[in-house]
């Protein structure tokens, strides 16, 4: 499990463990030849595999639930957030009347209120990150529970998903009118049948698993691309459809079929992540990577692991061992963040607020299908210095929006200068998802 947090660093979880670790990339902006430090240990008693999970807007880090709990399934319904400056985590306490979170889907809305899907139900809460409450939410509407379904944010602030139990219906949920509509039918089946027959146990009850889907990633055409678990028995390909918002908030939307996996291959609870140049990249079962350009869905070298875009455009692989996967082609113009107000001279150790469009990016950027959600939609301040051409990060906080492509809006944020970044002329830019803004020139003091 990994989290790209908003001082450039990126924090890992050991293998279904209570320990985190963070790589921190070199002088130069590498993070092949970063550093690894050990960070603060999950409080005693929550130990989570298979959770909730965001990068808040103030950037702290929230986990909640856990398929499993100390290796045993419970569904447990603890939770915890980080908090990068002080090195500490805290328990956060489940929304009311929750006995059970297990592996939820969750979302970061626009105005960066946490919400989470009760695996087992249809209910739904949001945290308010600046009070720590929750508020539960009406799921009017809902076709099936929200077991083993994904959540994808889309520009106009509503939620995507294709369900697993109802498969091949999919929904959307819009966040002003609280409730769910229909989005149709992703006309192929994207879920696989469940091979567990009967129910499995865990401490209050029995769930009767429904099947899988695979991840699903929002492009910078609109459109989503949705990836499909196994299909007959285990033999069959997983298939891939296509989601073509509607025009209107409330309308329906329209699916075509995509690309089936080549070689047999699923993605069935498995990972994806956007590329900089728009193309996405999905982690297949069998242990093969593919990149869906926009019409076919081609091998590109085999390899597993959970995926991530860094600042550098390149994806962190990690499974048994960290990779770097590193794509070809390269993003639009139109894509990037435009920075339309900066400061000029800047001072370490102090904050400062920065503004333009799109410092989110087009797209959350990373899916898994339900759980381990890991996305990347909020701006890095990247400032390299002129003369020894050495990189530092400026942690972000407070963004303005946790929307994704939020187009000609004008956003912003707050940065933080770190107290090594060297003094002197320095170029600054603004990075959301692997892709860079022009920079503009500061003088650091």
């Amino acid at each position: 499990m990994t989290f790209l947090l908003t001082d450039g660093t990126v924090m890992f979880q050991g293998n279904s463990s209570a320990t985190w670790y963070k790589l921190t990339p070199d002088n130069t902006g590498s993070y092949l030849k970063g550093t690894w430090t050990r960070l603060a240990n999950l409080p005693a008693g929550y130990v989570p595999d298979a959770f909730a999970s965001s990068v808040l807007g103030d950037g702290r880090v929230l986990i909640e639930g856990g398929e499993y709990n100390s290796g045993s399934f419970v569904l447990t319904n603890k939770g915890a957030i980080y908090d990068p400056k002080a090195n500490t985590w805290t328990m956060v306490a489940p929304p009311t009347g929750w006995t059970t979170i297990g592996d939820s889907p969750s979302v970061v809305l626009p105005n960066g209120r946490f919400v989470l899907g009760n695996k087992l139900t249809k209910d739904m809460a949001a945290l308010d990150p600046a009070t720590m409450t929750w508020t539960a939410l009406p799921s009017t509407g809902k076709k099936d529970f929200n077991a083993e379904e994904g959540w994808t944010l889309m520009p106009n602030g509503t939620i995507l998903t294709f369900d697993v139990k109802a498969a091949p219906h999919a929904e959307r949920y819009l966040p002003t009118k609280l409730k769910w509509i229909s989005a149709g039918s992703t006309l192929v089946d994207l879920h696989s049948p469940t091979d567990i027959q009967g129910c499995i146990s865990y401490p209050g009850g029995c769930y009767f698993p429904p099947g899988e889907v695979g991840p699903a990633i929002l492009r910078p055409d609109g459109t989503v691309f949705a990836t499909g678990s196994y299909t007959s028995g285990g033999s069959g390909p997983g298939h891939t459809a296509i989601f073509h918002p509607g025009r209107y908030l409330g309308t329906r939307g329209v699916w075509t079929v995509g690309p089936d996996f080549p070689n047999g291959d699923n993605a069935g609870d498995s990972w994806a992540a956007l590329l900089p140049s728009g193309n996405v990249l999905v982690a297949g079962n069998f242990g093969r990577f593919y990149e869906f350009d926009g019409t076919n869905l081609n091998f590109t070298l085999s390899g597993y692991g959970a995926l991530m875009t860094l600042p550098t455009g390149q994806v962190l692989v990690s499974g048994n061992q960290v990779q770097l996967y590193n794509p070809t082609g390269t993003y639009l113009p139109a894509w990037a963040p435009t920075i339309s107000s900066s400061p000029g001279t800047i001072t370490r150790a102090s904050t400062y607020s920065i503004s333009g469009t799109q410092f989110n990016g087009l797209s959350q950027a990373a899916s898994f299908g339900d759980e381990f959600e890991t996305s990347t939609n909020y701006p890095l301040v990247r400032i390299t210095n002129q003369t020894s051409h050495h990189v530092f990060y400026a942690r972000t906080h407070d963004h303005s929006s946790m929307g994704v492509a939020t187009g000609t809006t004008i956003v912003s944020t707050n940065f933080d200068v770190p107290a090594s970044a060297e003094t002197g002329v320095s170029s600054l830019e603004v990075v959301a998802n692997g892709i860079p803004s022009a920079a503009v020139t500061v003088t650091v003091n």
